[in-house]
């Protein structure tokens, strides 16, 4: 319902206020004023206290989110890294084992899937959906088309995929999806220029008040690309000018914060900058940018793991929960939670149990760094191995 916002009349602030002569009253020319209220819209979604409740329930204490929400052409790369086809079992095989690893949701509050995964059922015929709700992880959906050129920019990506959302939003939310996911992407090395900024914040809010309107909390995510040798300073620099714009075009489509969670990149060097920074230094800069740029309304901050090693992204996860923060700083990591789980799986029957241990005690090290209780002793060497790709895709 509209709510509306009467305004102070014109004619009270003309006169310099109650009691009060001015100039313009003993002006000899008089200047017929009206009177005029204004209407503000207010956001009333059907679904804004189930909004508020999810979010919340994703930004719970000790607990991040599992992204398994790479397209099939991307899954077949990983499958391809232990030699396996890419084909509808073998995919289905690898996220049943990820979807099915006892105990997970200890760890894990939500987890992202991509559409095949959504409407996918296990090999015993329980749908993946139910998988997760008996394990009390909220299910989420990629719901973006991926990257296109930017027409007019400096070789530069828009994000498509608004054209139909509200109604696959729909459609994912009675198939059980919970929140949404919208990925797109900033270059330092490309500027970033104005166009590309403006439309990457334009296209996350649009999308996050459609999503809302049809019962999916939003995860905003504009990546800032890990591409280039720029120092730990750019990349502050274009972040706190992303986000800020982002949030004002979040404001503008009157999208709920309580009801939106947040999926940002750390503030980190480029991947070819010549000094790598300390976790402690990662900590301080990211924390120093979500400060200046983010209401404490948004319950949770997710950030993503664009390519570090699983050790690394957990190291600097812990170094931002050493003091108390305004938001729930937590983890929706792919890669940094899948690799060690595929090197020890291989797509044999016989390694089910340890890959599913593999991915356990990758959660727990992250639960216990958003508690800021994590230590890396006793972490292994693949879990400290790089996983940076120039110009990745998704």
């Amino acid at each position: 319902m509209a709510a509306t916002l009467k305004l102070t009349p014109t004619s009270q602030w003309l006169s310099g206020g109650a009691g009060r002569s001015s100039d313009f009253q003993r002006s000899s020319v008089r200047t017929p004023v009206r009177r005029s209220t204004a209407v503000a819209p207010i956001r009333a979604s059907a679904y804004s206290d189930e909004l508020v409740q999810t979010a919340k329930s994703i930004a719970s204490p000790g607990r991040g989110i599992l992204a398994i929400d790479e397209s099939n052409a991307t899954c077949g790369k990983r499958l391809a890294s232990i030699g396996l086809e890419n084909t509808e079992p073998n995919r289905q095989a690898y996220r049943q084992l990820l979807l099915t690893t006892p105990g997970l949701g200890e760890f894990i509050s939500g987890a992202i899937l991509f559409e095949e995964t959504l409407y996918q059922s296990t090999t015993d015929g329980k749908k993946m959906v139910d998988c997760l709700r008996d394990a009390k992880i909220m299910p989420g959906i990629k719901v973006d088309k991926g990257l296109v050129p930017l027409p007019g920019s400096n070789n530069e990506s828009w994000c498509q995929g608004l054209d139909g959302l509200a109604s696959r939003c729909a459609e994912y939310y009675k198939q059980g999806a919970r929140f949404a996911k919208w990925r797109t992407v900033v270059s330092i090395p490309c500027g970033p220029s104005a166009l590309a900024v403006k439309e990457a914040a334009w296209g996350l809010a649009r999308y996050a008040s459609i999503a809302q309107d049809n019962g999916l909390v939003p995860i905003v995510e504009p990546e800032i690309l890990l591409d280039g040798d720029h120092t730990i300073e750019r990349t502050f620099e274009v972040a706190q000018k992303v986000w800020a714009e982002v949030f004002f075009y979040l404001s503008q489509n009157n999208v709920l914060l309580e009801g939106t969670l947040l999926k940002p990149s750390m503030v980190t060097p480029g991947a070819d900058h010549k000094t790598k920074s300390s976790p402690e230094t990662i900590a301080k800069f990211t924390l120093k940018m979500l400060k200046r740029t983010v209401p404490p309304a948004v319950p949770g901050i997710m950030f993503l793991s664009g390519g570090q090693s699983e050790m690394e992204a957990t190291l600097n996860l812990n170094a931002m929960n050493q003091s108390l923060n305004p938001w729930h700083v937590s983890f929706s990591y792919a890669r940094a939670l899948q690799n060690s789980v595929l090197k020890t799986w291989q797509g044999r029957p016989e390694n089910l149990e340890a890959a599913q241990k593999a991915l356990l005690a990758r959660a727990k090290a992250n639960s216990l760094a958003q508690l800021g209780r994590y230590t890396s002793e006793g972490e292994s060497d693949e879990s400290k191995a790089g996983m940076f790709q120039k110009g990745y895709t998704y």
